[in-house]
């Protein structure tokens, strides 16, 4: 079981996650794609979850180009799909591999930096559906196949405000403070039960896009890149973690 700053430097090796089917959600980009390309470098066999076809496939080209498994793309806008949407994708996973053993939830909007009194409440549902009730509904539907698995990995996307309020952060941190309660709940309800662990990872500031929008008066290059907070993800994901669950992890 590694600390927090062992976890940043984990350096998996190579062929570590060799075999592993690894779904990431907002696998299109930001730091999902960057985490796709890298769990495809060590073997895993990924499934690229997002709404934008045309960024996923690029990331599936990049994984192929650089000889990594052939990936599987999956379609999914979480902020408009509904029951059959899942379903299907469950049954796509369960019919090309027979099992699932990482999710990771990398999928998330920002919303509106603004005072709760002028928040948009249209964009508040907006921000706690995509940044909650989608990660609660798509785990619970891909649960079955995680239970097939001999090590299995669920990786939350949390936040530096999902602890400790911020003023302005609104629907974000309300819904990553929801995000880290729903994975304390998981855990809770998995170990010792089953071979699945749940754990949370706070970025900390990275070069996204969602970053730019929040910040934007930030100077990128004062911002580490995304492939710089991956080794913790990593660590979760693969076999190294076995037996980790219900931890908070700084990846910087």
């Amino acid at each position: 079981m590694l600390t927090d700053a062992e976890a940043r430097a984990y350096q998996p090796p190579q062929g570590t996650l060799a075999d592993r089917v690894i779904l990431v959600t907002g696998a299109g980009g930001g730091i999902g794609g960057p985490l796709a390309l890298a769990c495809a470098s060590l073997g895993a066999r990924v499934v690229l979850c997002g709404r934008n076809v045309r960024k996923l496939e690029a990331i599936y080209d990049a994984i192929v180009a650089a000889g990594g498994p052939r990936p599987s793309i999956a379609p999914l806008d979480l902020e408009r799909a509904d029951a059959t949407h899942y379903t299907a994708l469950a049954d796509a996973v369960r019919q090309e591999f027979g099992r699932l053993d990482g999710l990771a939830h990398l999928a998330a909007l920002l919303g509106e930096r603004a005072p709760i009194e002028h928040y948009d409440v249209v964009t508040w549902l907006r921000v706690m559906h995509v940044n909650v009730n989608a990660a609660f509904i798509l785990t619970k539907t891909l649960l079955p196949l995680l239970r097939l698995s001999d090590d299995a990995s669920v990786v939350f996307t949390t936040s530096g405000v999902s602890t400790r309020g911020r003023a302005y952060w609104g629907a974000y941190a309300a819904s990553k403070f929801a995000l880290e309660g729903l994975a304390q709940v998981l855990a809770d309800e998995t170990d010792n039960l089953t071979k699945i662990r749940v754990n949370t990872v706070n970025p900390g500031k990275t070069r996204t896009a969602m970053r730019a929008k929040a910040f934007p008066g930030e100077d990128p290059e004062s911002v580490p890149k995304p492939a710089e907070v991956l080794p913790v993800f990593l660590y979760l994901l693969g076999p190294a973690s076995t037996g980790v669950t219900g931890r908070r992890f700084d990846a910087q």
